[in-house]
């Protein structure tokens, strides 16, 4: 068994990027990221109230990853590890929300840019932030955005941007057979939602929902709240399904690697912008007709959002150090898909966050260093007498706006209910340890307990 102590946080190796492969056609790249997407919210997971044909697809045609982790559980900081193969510690300003982005590191995608790739996002891509400047022009981190297509969406609160659209305007515009890397920066399912158009318009009911965390109320708002975010996963999936369709119909499916993935976990109380399993358990489905052998598979090994930059550079034949890139603290996924992994792949996770929103005085952060295994969940909170989510007086502002936000805050007041508020909101210890396989809501710390002292050694 893994110790869990804080002398372990920072010792995942690093580990070069393999062999270049031989001279063959490279692959054609789509990354596709919901934002605010949590494990286990897909079909493919046994999910009953969210509809993923998409997901499944690549699942079934692919892989299925059961333990995929970002290093830090917000927006900005999750995509620069994406981008960079770092972790949020590594990376300096671009660790925080709503950050600056240090021209000394290198994204995947200006690499890829250097040695012959088409590449383009639409959306959302790395953000929110200043990506800097570069020779007077704002820096293109995912390349040129083709985001200019619009559309009337299905429901209040959901993109105007034709993502599909966008997409196929990208393929137009790419020399032919030039291998192409597109990222697919979906808005959904972030907040603000229509409320109760999971069920008005999703055909969905509420007694679908199969489980409520112990840390909120179980009730019709909540309920409710759970179904509108599954309704913006499936749009989000629909238009997966839509660029699968294309490819297929232009013959690139078969030599494209297909991602799909979420930034952070689901932007309720207790889970995006924290720093435990549920905010940094992500759902993570690749396929690649032409690369992945013996389709189907569920990998349960560990793996990191610091894996993508490594295996990206690798099937594209790029050297990372003449690249320019920074060393990264990711491993290539490439002998996965191969299936020539002998050992594990990672036996256990990094996690943690800097500063991941406004809220406290002057500026502060939260910061938070964890470690996760099959067996637990071990978390050093650095600064224990601050606000997890941020100060009661400036509204909490690390937790995004929700009917279930409002309805812990609104029933603190009830004596009752205020565990909720306690879970949510209130003050943690300097440690936490949660046994993963019996506590999947995290309520029972055992930091404190005798018996699991030398757990955290």
């Amino acid at each position: 068994m893994i110790k869990l102590g804080a002398s372990c946080l920072f010792l995942i190796p690093f580990a070069g990027l393999g062999a270049k492969p031989d001279k063959v056609q490279h692959p054609n790249i789509l990354f596709c990221i919901a934002d605010d997407q949590s494990f286990p919210h897909a079909g493919a997971y046994g999910c009953p109230w969210v509809k993923t044909p998409s997901f499944d697809r690549v699942a079934k045609q692919g892989v299925l990853f059961t333990n995929a982790f970002t290093p830090n559980a917000k927006c900005a900081p999750s995509r620069s590890c994406i981008l960079t193969g770092r972790t949020s510690w590594q990376l300096e300003a671009a660790a925080n929300h709503v950050p600056f982005f240090p021209l000394k590191f290198k994204t995947y995608a200006e690499s890829l840019i250097e040695n012959g790739y088409h590449v383009g996002y639409t959306a959302k891509g790395w953000a929110p932030g200043d990506p800097g400047m570069i020779d007077g022009k704002k820096r293109e981190l995912l390349g040129p955005a083709y985001s200019t297509k619009k559309l009337i969406p299905p429901a209040k609160f959901i993109s105007e941007i034709d993502y599909v659209a966008n997409f196929e305007t990208f393929l137009k515009d790419n020399p032919k057979g030039k291998p192409f890397c597109f990222w697919f920066g979906s808005t959904e399912p972030h907040r603000p939602y229509e409320f109760k158009v999971g069920v008005n318009k999703g055909g969905k009911s509420l007694s679908e929902v199969d489980k409520v965390f112990g840390f909120w109320p179980d009730n019709d708002t909540v309920r409710n709240d759970l179904l509108d975010y599954a309704f913006e996963i499936e749009y989000f999936d629909t238009q997966v399904g839509k660029m699968l369709k294309i490819l297929e119909d232009r013959g690139e499916l078969e030599n494209t690697i297909v991602v799909v993935t979420a930034d952070n976990g689901m932007p309720f109380p207790r889970i995006k912008g924290n720093a435990n399993v549920l905010a940094n358990h992500l759902p993570l489905a690749i396929m690649w007709p032409k690369g992945i052998k013996n389709p189907g598979r569920t990998i349960t090994d560990y793996v990191s959002f610091t894996d993508f930059a490594p295996t990206f550079l690798e099937v594209a034949g790029a050297n990372p150090k003449k690249s320019g890139m920074q060393k990264m603290e990711g491993k290539s996924l490439v002998p996965l898909f191969k299936e020539t992994q002998k050992a594990e792949f990672r036996e256990f996770m990094v996690i943690g966050k800097e500063r991941t929103d406004l809220g406290r005085p002057d500026d502060q952060g939260y910061p938070i260093r964890g470690i996760v295994n099959k067996e637990f969940i071990y978390l050093r909170n650095y600064n224990p007498e601050r606000w997890p989510a941020g100060n009661p007086e400036t509204g909490y502002m690390d937790c995004d706006g929700s009917p279930t936000k409002s309805l812990i805050l609104n029933d603190r007041r009830t004596k009752d209910k205020s565990k909720y508020w306690d879970l949510s909101f209130g003050k943690l210890p300097a440690e936490e340890l949660y046994k993963v396989s019996v506590d999947p809501a995290f309520l029972d710390n055992l930091a404190e307990k005798p018996e699991y002292k030398a757990i955290k050694i």
